[in-house]
């Protein structure tokens, strides 16, 4: 006889756990799978986003190396501004905020005299005496225009410096000069002798900066005001300051007496490596943008996007330039192969740096109503990374198209835990069901085979 009801002998058992897990799977396979492998191609090593990055990136070095031969430079200063400069002599230094305004020749400096600040020491004290009050009357203090009047009652030496401090054209400081010795050193702010001191007052006497409150007490003044005294290029001058501006800029720091010059030069040297490293940037973003238009695992989803951002870019690069549309690429030493590989012939290039720099800065700079081509690629690169660029929205896109992926998958995985908890339950019903028709079935099965035994 067959074991179970109608045959089905152990058939309750197959209802469990493993076959469910099976049917999961293999529903699975179908519905989330295939969105999880839609979200490892814009997230996962070597997807979508990884590449737009890359190409991004490639991009702003496209930008980045461009970005000298624009008519709008940050800073004013092309790479047909460029000066260098040859510096002889230790006693000044020079800089300049803007490169393009220096004139170009030999700047030569003399110097004779720096300027100083003023600066006075009161008599040496002990440590008892600079922390006990000086109440000794007033201390006046004269610089430029200025008059100033310190009351030292109650005050002590570390006091009266906190105030004089408190005066922009001074500077006051305590100083120890030996184990139990220090002094009160007063400076002007600024130096110069326009800026010179004049102190007095009762205060002055016991302080030891004069003898009767009027008179400079001797070694009281240790370094006198001074101004700058320098010869440049002839012209002289006599400054409080230090630093003098010169010649279109040109900003001169004295630092120590003689003599020192700079020669200034136009500078044309960066303009072909420049350019050869543009022409390199090209061809690796051409290189990057090729390899996923045209190979069959790239996961790039809107090519037409980089075909399109492509299109912008050649048609700046090959376009022609100039008041009559005369110059392009072509005519100054550029190439370009089969490939569509960029490249440059140097000894050309160099020619037209040393001879015809005016059409140069005509074809890359161009003029604010008629601008080059180094100033509208700048322009459109920049503008492909921007709020509204073309860049800018793939990469909003991609993103959107993952959130709803993940919003797809989860909505799948929901709906799959849910009708695998009710079949689940479905199975156990069943179970139960089943098991009930064993049991009555095997007593069935005894009464018949007691009857057919007797």
């Amino acid at each position: 006889m067959a074991d179970g009801v109608l045959g089905l002998g152990t058939g309750a058992a197959s209802l469990n756990n493993e076959l469910i897990d099976k049917l999961k799977t293999a529903e699975r396979a179908s519905t989330v799978e295939p969105i999880e492998t839609a979200i490892e191609e814009i997230t996962g090593e070597g997807g979508e986003s990884e590449k737009i990055t890359e190409i991004i990136a490639k991009a702003n070095e496209l930008l980045d190396s461009i970005k000298s031969f624009d008519l709008y430079v940050s800073g004013g200063i092309t790479a047909f501004d460029q000066k260098s400069a040859n510096v002889s002599g230790d006693s000044a230094s020079f800089d300049a905020v803007d490169e393009t305004n220096l004139n170009e020749g030999t700047t030569t400096v003399d110097i004779t005299a720096l300027a100083k600040r003023d600066v006075f020491q009161s008599s040496a004290v002990a440590g008892t005496v600079k922390d006990t009050v000086i109440s000794a009357g007033n201390l006046l203090i004269d610089v430029g225009d200025n008059n100033y009047t310190f009351d030292t009652t109650d005050k002590t030496y570390e006091e009266l410096a906190a105030e004089i401090n408190l005066k922009s054209d001074l500077t006051a400081s305590v100083e120890q000069i030996g184990d139990d010795s220090y002094r009160l050193v007063i400076k002007s702010a600024e130096s110069g002798t326009s800026n010179a001191l004049t102190i007095t007052g009762a205060a002055s006497q016991t302080l030891g900066y004069t003898t009767d409150g009027t008179t400079e007490a001797s070694g009281a003044n240790i370094q006198e005001a001074t101004n700058l005294e320098a010869t440049v290029n002839g012209i002289e001058y006599n400054v409080s300051s230090n630093v003098i501006t010169v010649d279109g800029g040109l900003k001169i720091s004295a630092l120590e007496i003689g003599t020192s010059s700079i020669s200034i030069q136009k500078d044309t040297t960066t303009i072909t490596p420049a350019l050869e490293d543009f022409a390199t940037k090209y061809n690796e973003l051409v290189a990057l943008i090729d390899e996923e238009l045209y190979s069959a695992d790239s996961t790039i989803d809107d090519k037409s996007t980089l075909r399109s951002m492509m299109e912008g870019i050649k048609g700046k690069l090959f376009n022609s330039y100039g008041t009559d549309d005369s110059l392009n690429l072509f005519n100054i030493g550029f190439e370009l192969d089969k490939s569509g590989t960029l490249s440059i012939d140097s000894t050309k290039l160099n020619d037209m740096v040393e001879n015809n720099i005016d059409d140069l800065k005509s074809l890359f700079l161009g003029v604010a109503e008629d601008e080059g081509l180094g100033t509208q690629l700048k322009t459109y690169l920049d503008d492909l990374d921007s709020f509204d660029g073309i860049l800018t929205t793939y990469q909003e896109n991609m993103t959107s198209r993952q959130e709803a992926l993940e919003e797809e998958k989860e909505k799948a995985i929901e709906y799959l835990d849910s009708k695998y908890v009710s079949l689940a339950q479905q199975f156990a019903d069943y179970n139960t069901i089943i098991n009930q028709f064993e049991a009555q079935f095997s007593g069935l099965s005894m009464i018949i085979d007691e009857a057919t035994s007797s």
